[in-house]
């Protein structure tokens, strides 16, 4: 997804051990604790004049959230913010005991079902109709709504995005230009046959991070899903759609094909231990072809890497295949039991549709701002990385080829099974049909319970 160094993850996704605090010591969404009541739910209300301070608990190494803040407080004096920082695993892990013991304001938020559903977050629709949220296009939040049976896509609002990310494909064009690659592969087969080519010439192809909690491997994996298959069947596993199933001959295929790029030596050796911020910090440096990452790393490559960083989706099978892409919003939630939901709000609006901060989610988050579909946006340097991404988030929309992140399917799908199956995949001590009759067998026991 976070994510991660200096620009966001969708998830999306960080990286990083879950260290110093574990799963076990999370009350439940739903226990018999229930959170602290919210002090006031006043749609109209904002931030008042009277001086506030918001309790926002974001994912480690992402500037926008911190810019956004830091603008908002210039634009609204009154209003400052109390930050905390945590990596996206630990979040995960442990975002129902935070949102019930000490309420944020405002939180990353990693998978929402659970949350949703067990009453930790705040419901979002009187904010929806009083800032007209319900007349931006739909797609943009009905990955944030969550039904009574904790399915997504349907329901009451529980989140709000502070933009709408992508990934795909990041490639170092003086890498590429050394092994014939001018213009981003059409087919998936051309791009093997780039990835064999910077292996013979002695280079990395793919310093992809896969280590501590956070499977790196899915980024590929789930762009491949996209090659092989339609991505109508992957949202509905991730919204828990009855009886859908992550086991498909499509996905196997997709997963056979990562296999035979783990089997040949595409990765770095070390991909088992690398972490979010060591691929990057690799890429930057010269020493990666490619990483499979999103645009939230846009702005940061535009200015580490000033014209020699391309973009690219996941290539198709066919030159006029289909393709598609993880998409989805960054997603921020406002604790049921929040001190100050109503300025809360007003924060997220204000994100939305003031023409300073979309040009901050632009420039610094690389991706496509929330909000009307007639809004305000800034340019962009035609030749940048950051053109080239929202250019593709474009194509996307296009086609229909939106993903979520196969992570977030369950509050524990991430961690407990995506990441130990792919890891095991990357040390070749599972396949690539094990791989998803596992996390598919994890996942019915999970939705069940």
């Amino acid at each position: 997804m976070s994510r991660v160094p200096h620009r966001r993850v969708l998830a999306i996704l960080a990286a990083g051990a879950a260290a110093g605090l574990t799963l076990t010591a999370c009350a439940p969404p739903g226990s018999d604790s229930a959170p602290t009541s919210a002090a006031s739910v006043d749609p109209t209300a904002g931030c008042g004049t009277d001086d506030v301070v918001l309790d926002m608990y974001i994912e480690t190494g992402f500037p926008l959230p911190k810019e956004l803040a830091a603008e908002f407080t210039n634009q609204h004096p009154n209003v400052t913010f109390d930050i905390r920082e945590d990596q996206f695993a630990v979040i995960t892990q442990n975002a129902p005991r935070v949102l019930q013991d000490s309420p944020p304001d405002l939180m990353r938020l990693p998978q929402m079902s659970e949350l949703a559903s067990g009453g930790l977050l705040l419901d979002l629709d009187p904010y929806a109709e009083a800032y007209g949220w319900v007349d931006w296009p739909e797609s943009q939040l009905e990955q944030l709504r969550v039904d009574d049976e904790g399915r997504r896509g349907n329901g009451p609002l529980y989140g709000m995005g502070l933009n709408f990310s992508m990934t795909g494909v990041f490639y170092n064009k003086e890498l590429a230009a050394q092994i014939g690659m001018d213009e981003p592969p059409q087919t998936l087969e051309e791009f093997d046959g780039y990835l064999q080519a910077a292996k013979d010439a002695g280079l990395t192809p793919m310093a992809q991070f896969n280590g501590g909690a956070t499977g790196g491997l899915l980024f590929p994996l789930q762009a491949l899903m996209a090659s092989y298959g339609p991505t109508a069947p992957i949202n509905d596993w991730i919204f828990q759609v009855p009886d859908a199933t992550i086991d498909t001959p499509e996905n196997l295929e997709a997963a056979q094909h990562l296999q035979k790029w783990v089997d040949a030596g595409y990765f770095a050796p070390d991909i088992n231990s690398l972490d979010y911020s060591q691929m990057m910090s690799r890429f930057i440096g010269g020493e990666s072809v490619f990483v499979f990452s999103g645009d939230w790393e846009s702005g940061n490559l535009d200015a580490q890497m000033p014209g020699n960083a391309g973009f690219f989706l996941m290539p198709p099978l066919e030159g006029s295949g289909q393709m598609g892409a993880m998409s989805a919003p960054l997603t921020y939630g406002i604790a049921a039991g929040a001190e100050h939901p109503d300025c809360a709000a007003e924060f997220l609006n204000w994100i939305a549709t003031d023409e300073t901060a979309r040009t901050i989610t632009v420039e610094v988050g690389g991706s496509h701002p929330m909000g009307p579909a007639d809004a305000f946006m800034p340019e962009v340097d035609p030749d940048s990385v950051t053109a080239a991404t929202l250019a593709a988030g474009n194509v996307i929309n296009e086609v229909n080829g939106a993903m979520d992140f196969i992570a977030n399917a369950t509050g524990s799908i991430y961690a407990q099974s995506w990441t130990p199956n792919v890891q095991r995949l990357a040390a070749g001590e599972e396949d690539a049909a094990t791989l998803l009759s596992n996390v598919q067998a994890d996942y019915e026991q999970e939705v069940s319970e």
